[in-house]
């Protein structure tokens, strides 16, 4: 069998990459954060975006799914335009109904799982899908008790997210977006919060949706994640892209000056 970094992405000449991001930049008042990212994400693919930090990797993560606006760039979803430049060079976006409905493919774990307190691990993950698209509770329930087993779960259902360690507190996180059902997922640091005894327990759930072909784009500081998972890594650094290679060629054989300096610091 191939390893895992051997693994080819699920396209064809033919198919629309899952995200096509091009000449990306963002600013914040006088600070460039982003200066021209450009990078496209085929089906299948796992992607780790790595790099110090203040790069604008968790920036450019953000401004795919429209938690930030660009200021100029191409952003497209599935082949559908989420955002593009107009006449004068700025960002345009699309109207609100299709920014919702292009956003909704994908689906995003944050740095700080953002649990709600008061809601139980079941609510939690029955919740958007209720809320948001609109599905019936009974219809909702079985598939989110199957995420809950998925991520070893089941038996904290009627927990408060209090209960819970750091470690199962993310791997919630991952079930509720799961829950609906995204054919992206985005993956903003999920275990940079996290004890190193508990950011074992949620790469192994990452690894798990790898193996089961689930389009991923994750910002991550674990470079054996990079190293192992990943069919590709990212190198940001000062709002660019440095460097994207396949990920056994990446660390065996890193090209630019500024990546082998990383990859020396880190390793």
């Amino acid at each position: 069998m191939p390893s895992m970094t051997e693994r080819a992405p699920v396209t064809s000449p033919m198919t629309s990459p899952m995200i096509l991001a091009n000449g990306i930049h963002k600013r914040f008042g006088t600070n460039e954060v982003l200066k021209g990212v450009s990078l496209t994400l085929a089906k299948g693919e796992v992607v780790a975006v790595i790099g110090p930090s203040g790069s604008g990797k968790s920036t450019f993560l953000r401004c795919l799914n429209h938690l930030e606006t660009i200021d100029a760039g191409r952003i497209v979803i599935e082949g559908d335009v989420l955002a593009d430049n107009d006449a004068s060079g700025h960002a345009h976006y699309v109207a609100d109904t299709e920014v919702r409905r292009i956003c909704a493919r994908m689906g995003m774990v944050f740095q700080h799982f953002n649990l709600f307190p008061h809601l139980t691990v079941l609510q939690n993950v029955i919740e958007a899908p209720i809320t948001v698209k609109g599905i019936k509770r009974e219809v909702i329930l079985p598939k989110a008790e199957e995420l809950l087993k998925k991520v070893g779960l089941f038996d904290k259902c009627d927990a408060y997210p209090s209960r819970l360690s750091g470690g199962q507190k993310q791997r919630v996180a991952i079930a509720r977006a799961l829950a609906m059902e995204p054919d992206i997922m985005l993956f903003d640091e999920p275990t940079s919060a996290l004890d190193p005894e508990l950011t074992g327990e949620v790469l192994r759930t990452m690894r798990q949706l790898a193996e089961e072909r689930m389009t991923m784009l994750v910002v991550t500081h674990e470079m054996g994640f990079a190293r192992e998972v990943a069919s590709r890594v990212v190198f940001m650094d000062g709002g660019e892209l440095i460097e994207s290679r396949p990920a056994a060629e990446f660390f065996a054989h890193p090209e630019h000056p500024r990546t082998r300096a990383f990859l020396e610091s880190m390793l």
